[in-house]
């Protein structure tokens, strides 16, 4: 391992790309200190603790995912589920706007900085929207927990209403908001790995200090008296950790391996003799996009309704979709299969891959070129996309349910077995991937000499 990190210091061009990431990364994590003016983040954490008996499981997930600078308050609270929610609508609608799919075709990059420009607006809409709510949310929370807002921005009102307030607050968020989106994309552009993925990652990492403690915590070990938790759970948990983390590699990793073959062609005054390959086609070819995608759409709906409080239509059937309830699930299962073969119809282009193959005189066998090989292609993609989708399904729920079995703490669950987990392991899977292709155009091996990442 240290032998390939030295060859990777070796290359200034990745050498920069990682540092630049790096220095972004530690940017974003910077921005999860700095609270908005007006609003101290103890009082409001310990108002989160208290309300859900020291768990933290209201806003739970949105906290893992922005590392705990959504109960904070900070100026990065609302991470970046806006923009991957406002990504969703976008890809959706794109499938809907057949002038833009045909600019996407006859233009891609001029089509992709369209749909990039949309992507930023409807974030900045969403953020003004999760801000608003946030904001209205608190001061409800401040009429219990006195401190949370400071006395001098709650009580300067215009009309009987507390537009200073509420201008801070949502001009901090959105604009935090709007900072990660920007950084996201540098480090996607400049840097290495996917830049949104990475800064979700950095939140999940940041969250393993409080989910350690909060294991030692529940074993009880500074008294006799047994504790929440005992040595059993704990070695299920780190089973689980295990098998998740395996099946994540075993699922983002495998392939179905569809075999070619080349006609005999004459070069010159001599005949080339037909040889044989095969297609990787990937098991996920989505990887953890969809369960990205599926949490922050479930996010964004739950925290909207949390907001606004039970009482009315929306609140109450929002209230349903709380994490670890079984419309969740079934809901969350369902996404991340939706999701799955969404981003892989949207992705994998058949047609491309027949036409090339057509081109170079590449046949599967028992398959006529062109037509018949884009429909072989696409019936064999959704085959093996549904036993992909099912098990990344499997894997991010399984640990949720056996947590609920064994009453563990949802946060330990979550972060040590569930989505969180699922996400860290794919991001990580991603970037090394990354690196490893910078370093075999260099002629470096990479980081697994025996066991090189397969599915490539």
């Amino acid at each position: 391992m240290l032998e390939s990190l030295q060859k990777v210091l070796q290359i200034p061009e990745l050498k920069k790309k990682i540092s630049f990431t790096l220095l972004m990364l530690v940017v974003c994590r910077i921005g999860g200190f700095i609270p908005v003016p007006g609003i101290n983040g103890e009082v409001a954490v310990s108002y989160f603790k208290n309300v859900t008996g020291g768990g933290q499981n209201l806003f739970q997930l949105v906290d893992i995912f922005s590392g705990g600078a959504f109960s904070q308050m900070t100026v990065i609270a609302l991470g970046v589920i806006p923009y991957i929610s406002a990504s969703i609508i976008m890809q959706m609608g794109m499938a809907l706007w057949p002038q833009l799919q045909r600019e996407m075709k006859e233009n891609p990059e001029q089509g992709r900085r369209k749909m990039n420009r949309y992507t930023r607006f409807l974030t900045v809409g969403l953020s003004i929207l999760q801000a608003s709510m946030y904001a209205k949310y608190a001061l409800q929370m401040n009429l219990s927990s006195q401190g949370i807002i400071a006395p001098e921005l709650a009580e300067a009102t215009m009309f009987g209403f507390p537009l200073l307030y509420y201008l801070i607050f949502i001009t901090t968020m959105t604009t935090g908001t709007v900072f990660l989106m920007w950084i996201g994309e540098q480090i996607t552009e400049k840097g290495i790995g996917n830049g949104m993925s990475l800064i979700i990652t950095v939140g999940i990492v940041s969250s393993l200090p409080s989910a350690i403690g909060l294991i030692i915590q529940k074993l009880n070990l500074d008294s006799q008296v047994a504790g929440q938790m005992n040595f059993a759970s704990v070695l299920v948990i780190v089973g689980v950790f295990v098998a998740v983390t395996m099946g994540t590699i075993l699922v983002i990793q495998g392939t179905r391996r569809i075999p070619l073959q080349y006609a005999r062609r004459i070069v010159g005054n001599r005949e080339s003799q037909g040889g044989s390959s095969y297609i990787p086609l990937k098991v996920n070819y989505a990887g953890v996009i969809p369960v990205i995608f599926a949490s922050s759409f479930l996010m964004f709906g739950s925290t909207l309704g949390q907001f606004v409080g039970k009482g009315n239509w929306f609140g109450d059937m929002m209230a349903m979709l709380t994490p670890g309830r079984g419309l969740y699930m079934f809901l969350f299962v369902a996404l991340i299969i939706f999701f799955t073969y969404f981003w892989t119809a949207t992705q994998f282009r058949p047609d491309q891959i027949a036409s090339d193959m057509k081109k170079s005189g590449a046949f599967i066998p028992g398959v006529r070129q062109g037509r018949p090989t884009q429909e072989y292609l696409e019936q064999a993609m959704s085959r093996i996309t549904l036993i992909g989708a099912i098990f990344l399904a499997l894997i991010a729920i399984l640990p949720n349910i056996i947590g609920s079995f064994l009453e563990i703490p949802q946060t330990i669950s979550y972060f040590f077995g569930g989505t969180a987990l699922l996400i860290l392991v794919g991001v990580v899977l991603d970037t090394m991937k990354q690196v490893e292709s910078h370093l075999l155009m260099k002629r470096y091996d990479g980081f697994m000499k025996k066991g090189r990442i397969r599915g490539r």
